[in-house]
């Protein structure tokens, strides 16, 4: 069932269900409809298009699931396009909600959304104060709700990457980390690209004199804009993260690698000392000096114990060992 909820509220309290096949549908002053869909038919929305006196571009764009948000003007109505994010493993799925905002009459239509607005929907009814100022005000409930679910999908991405910078203090990334480093750094650029056109639709909201937009309903649009800069300057800063991490993991594997090559140079310098006194002393000559001292071996094996032992402590003051 598309449907999710179609009622009248009367006085900011819930009067009496609407069918979406009613036609003739006349309000008071202190009443307005509120329907939420869900991936409804074409025939749905035909139906609301003429109840309403819905626009056929609007309606069109709320069919397709693929819109970015914006914020358009038929007449005394308004349409808006909202994005919706969830996060699924390390990947930012995005849904859509277009709503249809008239001076009696909010329409809601979610396309591939996670969160459904049954709980919002509960929450402004136990206020009826608020639901009573009309339809704007529950606009501005709506796109709170929609952003509010950004800052979880971030604040998850940046507890991963946090746990990566961890992990590459101690040890070097995998091949696999190294391209989920990628991955998130793709989908935070993408979920930028969201961020900008919803500031740009909320600011909209809030500063602009719009149609079924009270001036007194300004500056919780206000409110929501800040909350969409704050994700925006998180999103901004996870972005700078991910990359310092990609580049610390690599200084920290060139300092290994250099650690690593001064080690092995120092050793083989300290090893080329016995390997060049028996390679002259395994020369199979006649007339070498000291081959017939009695304690020519013993004196061998002290220089070379006393020159390693020079080096070893050369090097170990140079910090290469």
């Amino acid at each position: 069932m598309t449907v999710v909820a179609s009622f009248m509220y009367r006085d900011g309290k819930r009067a009496e269900d609407l069918p979406l096949s009613s036609t003739s549908i006349s309000f008071q002053e202190n009443e307005f409809a509120w329907i939420g869909l869900s991936a409804p038919t074409a025939e749905e929305m035909a139906a609301l298009q003429q109840a309403y006196g819905l626009h056929q571009l609007a309606v069109e764009d709320a069919l397709n699931p693929h819109q970015l948000p914006k914020v358009d003007i038929y007449g005394e109505q308004l349409f808006v396009v909202a994005k919706t994010a969830h996060l699924e493993g390390d990947k930012i799925l995005y849904g859509q909600t277009a709503l249809f905002v008239g001076r009696n009459h909010i329409i809601s239509v979610r396309q591939g959304s996670a969160r459904a607005h049954t709980e919002l929907r509960a929450q402004l009814e136990a206020s009826p104060q608020l639901m009573q100022k009309g339809p704007d005000y529950v606009l501005h409930a709506i796109i709170d709700f929609i952003v509010d679910g950004y800052l979880p999908v971030v604040q998850t991405i940046e507890d991963r990457v946090l746990a990566m910078e961890k992990h590459m203090l101690i040890a070097f990334l995998e091949r696999d980390q190294i391209r989920r480093i990628f991955r998130l750094r793709r989908q935070v650029i993408l979920f930028q690209r969201i961020l900008g056109p919803m500031s740009e639709v909320v600011g909209r909201l809030a500063n602009l004199e719009l149609p079924c937009i009270d001036d007194h309903a300004k500056p919780y649009f206000r409110d929501v804009l800040d909350h969409v800069r704050r994700v925006e300057a998180v999103v901004s800063g996870l972005r700078e993260v991910i990359t310092s991490v990609f580049e610390a993991s690599n200084l920290l594997e060139q300092q290994r690698q250099g650690t690593i090559t001064r080690q092995l140079a120092a050793w083989a310098a300290i090893l080329a000392v016995p390997t060049a006194i028996a390679g002259i002393y395994g020369m199979n000559f006649s007339n070498m000096p000291e081959l017939q001292t009695r304690y020519g071996y013993f004196v061998v094996l002290a220089t070379i114990g006393v020159l390693c032992s020079f080096l070893y402590y050369r090097f170990r003051k140079a910090g290469w060992l």
